[in-house]
């Protein structure tokens, strides 16, 4: 999870506590039973940043993600405690940065990816990184189906990420609202904009017209690439989604998503037919 879900810097530190005492194992082990991870921002115009750092020295989760930003000022924090350290990369020179800072996993940010997006293919990206880059890669973009991630497997990634698919779950936190906007958009419905945080952002059409934009008008900067968190529009009415949208049909749980996934993933790995 985004430290930043957490409102104010004393609710992160509630969420990790329970997080932490939740999945730990019962013999008091600081290792959880399962992995997760915390994304952070490492942007200087994160004004959070030295808390969720001093968050994550508290309580030290086993993945931390560096997005928008240099990874090193995390780095060693994470690697004191034994953690890792994935970076968020949506282009050749942001991996490549990520990598020298010293970093265990990339997460290459694809074309299609909810939230802040990529522009390149996935097989071209993954195929460049991989010329100089032998740790653990997840690709994010419109992963919708077990099969999708035999054929990650397939090309020489190790995850991948799919989010857009667990929105409209009943354990997630989204709005009815969003729920209902998910279940009824499909592929043609995601657009790509820079609206909301001034770099490209997949959005639902849903989004753009409550900005007052269309398709062709959701470029409102001159210049692509001017982050700005303080400037980011914070509303409950502003829904993002992947490309993998259309997949999403009926509320089902978070169990019932993995098991299908698994099943799908374990038939295309059995019959290759990725």
């Amino acid at each position: 999870m985004p430290t930043l879900n957490a409102r104010t810097p004393e609710q992160l530190d509630d969420w990790l506590a329970q997080v932490r005492s939740e999945l730990s194992l019962p013999s008091g082990s600081p290792w959880p039973v399962a992995p997760y991870a915390l994304n952070v921002l490492m942007h200087q115009s994160n004004v959070r940043l030295p808390h969720d750092l001093e968050a994550i020295r508290k309580h030290q989760p086993p993945i931390v993600i560096a997005s928008v930003g240099r990874p090193d000022a995390v780095i060693d924090i994470v690697h004191a405690y034994g953690g890792l350290v994935f970076s968020d990369v949506g282009s050749l020179k942001h991996a490549k940065r990520a990598t020298d800072a010293g970093v265990d996993g990339l997460v290459l940010l694809c074309a299609g990816a909810g939230g802040q997006t990529g522009r390149l293919n996935p097989f071209a990206f993954l195929e460049a990184t991989r010329r100089f880059f032998d740790g653990l890669v997840a690709i994010a973009g419109g992963i919708s189906h077990g099969r999708h991630l035999a054929a990650l497997k397939t090309m020489g990634a190790d995850l991948g990420y799919s989010g857009t698919s667990f929105i409209a779950t009943p354990e997630s936190f989204a709005s009815e609202d969003y729920k209902k906007v998910i279940l009824g958009s499909g592929i043609d419905d995601v657009w790509d904009t820079d609206a909301i945080s001034g770099i490209p952002a997949n959005v639902l059409r849903a989004t753009l017209t409550t900005l007052g934009l269309d398709p062709e008008t959701r470029w409102v900067r001159a210049t692509k690439g001017d982050y700005d968190w303080s400037s980011i529009r914070w509303r409950p009415d502003l829904y993002s989604a992947g490309h993998g949208v259309g997949d999403v049909r009926a509320e089902e749980s978070c169990a019932a998503i993995i098991e299908r996934f698994s099943e799908q993933y374990r038939a295309s790995r059995l019959t290759g037919n990725t």
